[in-house]
């Protein structure tokens, strides 16, 4: 059987993309690094936020070996992934206005914590308002998106703007209009997503960038091991009751 040379093609579609945010986002992954080691330093907590498909590289860097122990989920109910029955939901949720206000209201973020919001348009209401909301609560927010969205589509939110338009920092995936990298003849739409392997290397670039600022400042940053390594569970249950106050996927 000969190789599938489409398959071949996302892989280079993929690697030239992560090349460009490696190489075009590098001062703004520094930003957010910084940003996300000022929080932990200063006694703060941490959240990240994405709908639909933008929750993937939000939930994975919360609870995960080799992380920052202090990632929170913040959860909208309906919107974080496809197990909402029907799948339609979610994106229907997504512009709603108002959600973003009452999910912030009742959850436990307050000042001085940092917000990482993933919203790969960054058009509908919810990323939009969560954004805004969380500014005027005195958060730190990180906005990953693309900008591309910014110049091809119109924004869902009654203010006309973006995601983009109120956050601290703004991390810029890259990815087209559209999410799909590769086209073929006799299929009419466009294939192959690529923005869930780019905005999740993004997040852990910049939880890579915050490790490097702790340790330069000597400050040990609580991270967690793989509980499938000797010892494991026993450094993961030393860091969780030591950062218990600053952890909310456990309760």
């Amino acid at each position: 059987m000969s190789e599938s040379k489409l398959a071949g093609q996302f892989f280079d579609s993929a690697i030239g993309l992560l090349q460009r945010v490696r190489d075009e986002e590098a001062a703004n992954i520094t930003a957010a690094g910084e940003a996300i080691a000022d929080t932990v330093e200063s006694g703060g907590r941490l959240f990240t936020f994405g709908a639909g498909h933008s929750s993937l590289p939000a939930q994975d860097v919360v609870y995960r070996a080799g992380g920052l122990a202090l990632m929170n989920l913040l959860a909208v109910p309906g919107v974080v992934g496809v197990d909402v029955m029907p799948a339609t939901l979610g994106s229907a949720l997504e512009r709603v206005e108002g959600l973003a206000g009452a999910v912030l209201d009742t959850s436990p973020a307050q000042r001085g914590d940092l917000l990482v919001i993933i919203s790969l348009s960054g058009r509908n209401a919810l990323p939009v308002e969560m954004a805004m909301n969380a500014r005027a609560l005195g958060l730190t927010v990180i906005g990953l998106t693309s900008v591309a969205y910014t110049e091809g589509t119109k924004s869902r939110h009654v203010s006309g703007t973006f995601l983009k338009d109120h956050c601290d920092i703004v991390l810029d995936s890259k990815i087209a209009v559209g999410d799909a990298e590769l086209t073929c003849e006799g299929v009419d739409a466009p294939f192959a997503p690529a923005s869930t392997v780019v905005t999740s290397a993004l997040m852990q670039a910049a939880v890579a960038a915050a490790v490097e600022r702790l340790a330069e400042r000597g400050v040990e940053p609580p991270m967690l091991r793989s509980g499938n390594v000797d010892g494991g569970h026993e450094w993961n249950g030393r860091v969780m009751r030591e950062y218990g106050d600053r952890i909310f996927y456990r309760r």
